[in-house]
């Protein structure tokens, strides 16, 4: 059996060590992600249930898929609690271009499209979606290169930081895809202000950001429906280009679940599929309608277990790269969720971002299971 020194010139197992990483999984966090994802899969089926049967298809289709997703979703995070975090970080380069590789493949005829976006490969009946393994991706790259300059983030090595997320970003807007692209934004940011950036760098970003929100807007780069989100967002009661037809049964199909809700498989708006979209963008609201206020308010206090976790590891990294490696998922996940949750009730504009592990779809889903396995692993080697 293989051996460890001993303080004392003795040996002890590998099985008795302390440092051993298995010893430190983060029981909680591991629980608590895993009982999100089991949320899900049930959300997932409730919103697809009678849809599928007036459609004499297969009721269980969707749940099947998405629990192939999660299995797989598993298995990835297993991966990433396995190998050692550093070595990410050790082959960050190699990760950044891979990426970049993807994402313009993804453009080209090999690539495929609907709806006016081209997003994704098609596999057979799956679909592959870079962009979400980009997010992770660029985790990954930003905390290798600002844990090597942690505290000296010049205006020169700034730019390097703003164009590792600006490539790939522009990439994924060409797409388009603004939802994942203000995905990124978020990530930046968050681990720009724990990396050390200094305040007029980041005041000076903040302003250049906001000035070309309004440029972008003014310029007409954005697209028609994009805009008319906006403009439903804005003024919803003044929407003509019925934009907000989303928003309005997303609130209402909410609201009707009152404190205790109708009950699984039970929500009147949800088996007459009066939300689109529903077991994917606006899975929250099945959680709303069928579970009411108490189970609403049970999954966000799942959502802020994980995400307390996150940052408490993060306080806990041996290293600055483990540390930003955790600030980068943090800013990732919290920003899909206020922005998920918030756009089904009317606080934040639709932008087509996915609920982490509630949605349906695989490639979101396997890419926050392995961004949560690279959390747990530095939790793991915190002694080693």
């Amino acid at each position: 059996m293989a051996t460890a020194v001993a303080p004392r010139g003795g040996s002890i197992t590998v099985r008795r060590n302390p440092a051993a990483p298995w010893r430190h999984l983060d029981i909680a966090l591991f629980v608590s992600t895993v009982a999100l994802a089991g949320i899900g899969l049930l959300m997932v089926y409730s919103a697809t249930l009678h849809k599928q049967k007036a459609a004499g298809l297969d009721p269980q289709a969707f749940l099947k898929k998405q629990a192939l997703w999660v299995l797989l979703g598993l298995g990835a995070m297993l991966v990433a609690m396995v190998v050692d975090y550093r070595v990410f970080r050790d082959f960050a380069p190699v990760i950044f271009l891979g990426t970049l590789l993807v994402l313009l493949v993804v453009l080209s005829p090999f690539g495929s499209s609907s709806k006016g976006t081209q997003a994704w490969f098609q596999l057979g009946g799956y679909e592959l979606e870079p962009s979400e393994y980009a997010k992770v991706a660029l985790v990954v790259c930003l905390a290798a290169y600002c844990a090597q300059h942690r505290g000296d983030l010049d205006l020169a090595r700034l730019g390097t930081v703003l164009l590792l997320a600006g490539v790939p970003m522009g990439l994924i807007y060409l797409q388009p895809d603004l939802g994942t692209a203000l995905v990124f934004v978020a990530v930046l940011l968050g681990m720009l202000l724990v990396a050390g950036a200094r305040p007029r760098h980041l005041a000076a970003l903040a302003l250049l950001g906001t000035v070309g929100v309004v440029a972008v807007i003014q310029l007409g780069v954005l697209k028609q429906y994009q805009l008319d989100r906006l403009g439903a967002f804005l003024d919803p009661q003044n929407d003509t280009a019925r934009a907000a037809y989303n928003l309005h049964q997303s609130v209402t199909t909410i609201a009707s679940g009152g404190v205790t809700g109708k009950g699984l498989f039970k929500g009147s708006q949800t088996n007459l599929s009066f939300v689109p979209e529903q077991h994917t963008d606006f899975i929250f609201t099945v959680v709303g309608e069928e579970l009411g206020l108490v189970g609403a308010f049970l999954l966000l206090a799942l959502f802020a277990l994980v995400v307390w976790r996150t940052w408490r590891i993060a306080a806990l990294a041996k290293d600055p790269f483990g540390t930003l490696l955790c600030v980068g998922v943090l800013s990732m996940l919290l920003f899909q969720i206020f922005e998920n949750v918030g756009m089904t009730m009317g606080i934040m504009p639709i932008t087509g971002i996915p609920l982490p592990f509630l949605s349906y779809g695989g490639s979101a889903m396997i890419a926050s299971f392995f961004a949560i396995g690279l959390v747990l692993n530095v939790h793991m080697r915190r002694f080693s």
